[in-house]
């Protein structure tokens, strides 16, 4: 088989269709083959290609901690992290994003102080604008029905503020990740998706530090 990434074929979707119907062992037994040389291999030679320019990354395994899950023992993707961005291949495609998700009650209290404070708040609302534009999607995991205590209903940023984490993303549908040049797809938004890390950088994640 080639050692370059050459784009995801039907092979692989039809393999997550069936897992997604057959989620037990006996079934990915018998399709394992299929898994390594349609789902996995492709994974990680994309993974690869992306080293040079982005760093390497590590792909995560499809078996679950069976500790905390008694049904189903296989996720329905495999992920990695490259260049601080996150990618995810799964029945629907591959996914390249980035963001906050799940923060801890510190973190998130920092990151709505970020998104209230007219100057870093002005430069998230900047950010966001420009990447919807290029086609990303801007959301959340989870959201308040109103901005949090503290915060103004009338806020120009209270979608932002009730928000309980924030993810920035794209989609690569089955028919984009079919050939070899979605790698270039998915270098590209790596590099577009870096002035929301830098963001987050700046007024979050490194505020406070020395």
């Amino acid at each position: 088989m080639p050692d370059e990434f050459t784009g995801f074929s039907r092979d692989a979707f039809s393999f997550w269709k069936g897992l997604e119907r057959n989620n037990n062992r006996d079934w990915f037994q018998a399709h394992k083959d299929q898994y390594e040389q349609a789902v996995r291999r492709p994974m990680q030679l994309l993974i690869d290609e992306l080293a040079p320019l982005y760093g390497s990354g590590r792909l995560s395994r499809i078996n679950k901690d069976m500790r905390f899950q008694k049904e189903k023992p296989y996720k329905n993707y495999l992920a990695t992290g490259v260049g601080g961005s996150y990618i995810s291949f799964s029945k629907e495609g591959l996914w390249v994003g980035t963001g906050m998700y799940k923060p801890e009650p510190a973190a998130l209290r920092q990151l709505r102080e970020a998104i209230a404070t007219d100057t870093s708040g002005r430069a998230l609302t900047r950010v966001i604008a420009a990447l919807r534009r290029k086609g990303f999607e801007v959301d959340t995991h989870a959201r308040l029905a109103k901005p949090p205590r503290g915060y103004d209903a009338t806020h120009p940023r209270a979608d932002l503020l009730c928000m309980k984490d924030i993810y920035v993303g794209r989609l690569f549908g089955p028919e984009d990740v079919a050939a070899a040049n979605v790698l270039r797809g998915v270098a590209k938004a790596i590099t577009q998706l870096e002035p929301f890390r830098v963001w987050l950088r700046k007024f979050v994640i490194g505020r406070g530090r020395p």
